[in-house]
């Protein structure tokens, strides 16, 4: 008798295992239909009708004075970047980043300050930082690229680089 309930019970395991495999099997078959109609532009860009922050902050109980930052449709690039600016900064102790799935593209930055000033505050300071330093660059960079231009269009005209023929 005992027996007959417990090849009962495993088959009723079973059949459980069955039911969440086929549900694994719908999760599959929906996920790939999801990436298929998915334009590759399209997982870097926030889905407004979602409500997707681009920046969320969640308190990092472990530590005090840390916060972690969570990034969404970002990847390695702004994750280096950030974390290598926030160990820069007079007032971290700590940063660092990780990309959780290399199909997930969200960024996990975690900081750690002395408490003079909290997490956020560092944050949007080396961003400012970041904005300038590459307003800079571009200027820079455009400078250069109109002078190279001028110069070519110079020597195109006829005349040499010092202006003779």
């Amino acid at each position: 008798m005992e027996d007959t309930n417990m090849d009962h019970d495993m088959d009723q395991d079973m059949d459980d295992v069955d039911q969440d495999m086929d549900g694994m099997d719908n999760q599959k078959a929906i996920l790939s239909q999801v990436h298929v109609t998915e334009e590759p532009f399209e997982l870097f860009l926030l889905n407004d009708s979602l409500g997707e922050k681009k920046i969320t902050e969640k308190p990092f109980a472990g530590m005090s004075n840390t916060s972690d930052f969570i990034i969404l449709k970002e990847d390695h690039t702004i994750g280096n970047l950030l974390s290598e600016h926030f160990k820069q900064h007079q007032n971290v102790m700590m940063a660092g980043y990780k990309v959780p799935h290399p199909n997930v593209a969200e960024v996990l930055i975690r900081l750690q300050t002395d408490g003079t000033v909290t997490p956020r505050e560092v944050f949007v300071d080396v961003c400012k930082q970041l904005i300038a330093q590459l307003a800079q660059l571009a200027q820079n960079f455009t400078r250069e690229y109109e002078l190279r231009r001028m110069a070519t269009a110079g020597e195109q005209d006829g005349n040499g680089p010092n202006g003779r023929p």
